[in-house]
């Protein structure tokens, strides 16, 4: 049996050959890795969608007016109808998924309802959908090639906007992806 490498708060940078559109120039935040598959969140694909709408989709008064105009993400194809909400510090939600570092990823209304009256949690990204790997699936995809992963940094998924997310991921590795060729080196 192969060893199980852990990607549980790490990022996955699509690499410049990633032929699945859903993927295609992202940074996906891996919120859980284990045997039984992978979960994470892409943080750099706004749907075009602000908070205030889709809070008012859900009938979620926003009175942190500071927020309305924070982009929604395109978490990932599964469940996209579905809100999900990275954010740290943890505190106390119906669903959360705790990852690391005092991050979660709460897919209950309540942490909606708390950003939408109370401004808290402080630091979060909103996405439709979520990034989901059968077992062994992400392990054949590093295989193939097809991400780099570098250790997540909060600074990166809070501190900036969208787009400026991946190329800041990159620089975490320490080099430039449009170094890279698109095909990967075979001897």
């Amino acid at each position: 049996m192969s060893q199980h490498v852990d990607l549980t708060h790490h990022f996955l940078i699509a690499m410049p050959a990633m032929a699945d559109p859903n993927f295609a120039r992202t940074l996906t935040y891996i919120c859980e890795h284990n045997q039984q598959g992978a979960l994470g969140i892409v943080i750099n694909r706004p749907l075009g969608m602000t908070l205030e709408t889709l809070l008012d989709r859900v009938g979620i008064p926003l009175e942190e007016k500071r927020f309305a105009g924070l982009p929604v993400m395109f978490g990932g194809p599964v469940q996209t109808d579905r809100g999900f909400v990275l954010h740290r510090p943890l505190d106390k939600w119906q669903a959360t998924l705790p990852v690391k570092d005092g991050l979660g990823l709460t897919s209950s209304r309540d942490v909606l309802q708390s950003i939408g009256s109370a401004g808290q949690p402080e630091d979060f990204i909103v996405s439709l959908g979520y990034a989901g790997w059968a077992a062994g699936q992400l392990e054949h995809e590093l295989a193939q090639n097809a991400w780099l992963t570098v250790a997540a940094d909060a600074q990166v998924m809070f501190s900036l906007p969208p787009e400026e997310r991946l190329p800041a991921a990159i620089q975490l590795l320490g080099f430039d992806l449009a170094n890279l060729s698109d095909v990967a080196g075979h001897a």
